[in-house]
């Protein structure tokens, strides 16, 4: 374990947070199907339920970073490829199944569940920053999918905005497994402590 691992993770100003960790994306009924095989093979849900786990034990505050849609999908644009794959099919619409976050990682009562509607990362679109601030976070674990995107996007805004980044490797994945190796040691072994989910859960025992 990295010497200052545990001063990043004290409770009193780390966060977990999840990434699209939801039916519609990573679950059964995935529109992006490479997307949920990999987590599937990789059994980055059940690594990520550890993380959840140790948080909830240590009283570290967790946050769901969900998407979502409308019906008439009013207030998001399709304006590059990604975007536009996820509106093929059935929205992922606020409150439904497939907008859900899977069971496994179901939000209990006292953890945040945030949405947007638009865009690429929860900093951009929700209230994540101003709520990590009012609780005196100043380190963010970093979880879900994917690291083709989404979590390489809320790795870049959390350092901008001043944060540290910790990034447990098991409880993140990606396409393909080549791509993911590579965005992990060239670009975000640059931005944040990578490290495994053993080391941040006895961190957090």
């Amino acid at each position: 374990m990295p010497l200052d691992l545990h001063a990043l993770l004290a409770p009193p100003q780390a966060a977990l947070l999840m990434m699209e960790c939801q039916e519609g994306i990573v679950g059964g009924n995935g529109t992006l199907g490479v997307l949920s095989e990999a987590a599937r093979r990789h059994g980055t849900i059940a690594a990520i339920g550890r993380v959840l786990a140790a948080a909830r034990a240590a009283r570290v505050p967790v946050f769901h970073l969900t998407m979502a849609a409308r019906p008439d999908r009013a207030g998001a644009v399709a304006n590059c490829l990604l975007l536009a794959a996820t509106r093929k099919g059935e929205p992922l619409l606020l409150g439904s199944p497939r907008q859900a976050v899977v069971a496994p990682l179901a939000p209990v009562d006292g953890e945040w569940v945030l949405a947007r509607y638009h865009g690429l990362s929860p900093f951009h679109g929700t209230e994540l920053d101003q709520l990590l601030r009012n609780q005196g976070i100043r380190t963010v674990v970093a979880t879900g999918v994917s690291l083709n995107v989404g979590v390489t996007g809320l790795t870049f805004e959390a350092v901008n905005a001043g944060y540290q980044v910790v990034i447990p490797r098991e409880a993140v994945t990606g396409t393909p497994d080549s791509h993911v190796a590579s965005i992990l040691e060239h670009t975000l072994r640059l931005l944040a402590t990578i490290t495994t989910v053993d080391d941040v859960v006895r961190a957090w025992s």
